[in-house]
């Protein structure tokens, strides 16, 4: 759609610079989240430097796990043109790697200030969910994770004719990205509901592990872009198996912490 919202008046060397629109709502997607997320902590008597603190470094690693990810799924796209390792702003980033990133170093970070990984998981995950909602959005604004081709007439369809927009122009195409951020809309929504009436910490990070993931999987169906990969093509994406995986996890986890509060 619009790839760009607009450009500075100046070069560095020979780069333009310009504000992205893909950039501009992982920027408002993270400091939306980063406010709620502290709003929480505060009520929990959580010092709110620490959650923004961790906050910070899990927009970094799970910008590296997600480009990481984007990267061995398309590496010979990349080995095509290396200048594609630094062009973040046309996309290519994949969620779950940024979900692992992002897992890992809340993991190590929550061991090294004594704090409750579980609890803090549970004060920050709707935030991610929110934050992911604005990332989509960016999507749909450079063409990244476009959707299958569609009916002209289709209620939903949409055509993308930008020159920089990365999906291919003058298809109708289903908007993949807007389902996406709706759908994270409504699990954040359910999260922050939900997180009121848990049994125990953990559980509000087991519910997205579980909503995400089925949300994730029926999107796949509808992609049209094919680098992110396939298990086994055309029928398993690797979101799907990961997604797969995910929920196993989860189902998992959540019988085993049930069972051991119900003991104790």
């Amino acid at each position: 759609m619009y790839p760009k919202l607009f450009e500075l008046p100046f070069k560095i060397g020979d780069f333009p610079l310009a504000i992205h629109t893909y950039g501009f709502f992982i920027a408002v997607g993270f400091i939306v989240g980063l406010w709620l997320a502290t709003r929480e902590a505060k009520k929990l008597g959580i010092e709110p430097k620490l959650i923004s603190d961790l906050t910070f470094w899990i927009l970094i690693w799970g910008l590296i796990g997600s480009r990481i990810v984007y990267i061995i799924v398309s590496w010979d796209e990349y080995m095509a043109d290396p200048s594609m390792f630094i062009k973040i702003y046309k996309g290519g980033l994949v969620w779950y790697g940024g979900f692992i990133g992002a897992a890992l170093f809340t993991l190590y970070y929550t061991k090294k200030h004594k704090l409750p990984f579980f609890k803090i998981a549970d004060i920050l995950i709707p935030s991610v969910s929110l934050g992911h909602a604005f990332g989509r959005l960016g999507c749909f604004s450079a063409g990244c994770c476009y959707g299958k081709e569609c009916a002209k007439d289709f209620i939903f369809s949409v055509v993308f004719n930008h020159p920089e927009s990365i999906a291919p122009k003058g298809i109708p195409r289903h908007p993949v990205q807007l389902y996406e951020a709706f759908g994270e809309t409504i699990i954040f929504l359910i999260l922050v509901l939900f997180r009121t009436r848990k049994r125990f910490d953990g559980q509000v990070l087991l519910m997205y592990m579980t909503l995400y993931p089925i949300l994730r999987s029926f999107l796949e169906i509808l992609r049209g872009d094919k680098i992110r990969g396939f298990v086994i093509e055309p029928y398993l994406s690797t979101s799907q198996f990961i997604s797969i995986f995910v929920i196993t996890v989860a189902v998992y986890l959540q019988f085993y912490i049930s069972k051991r509060v119900k003991k104790n």
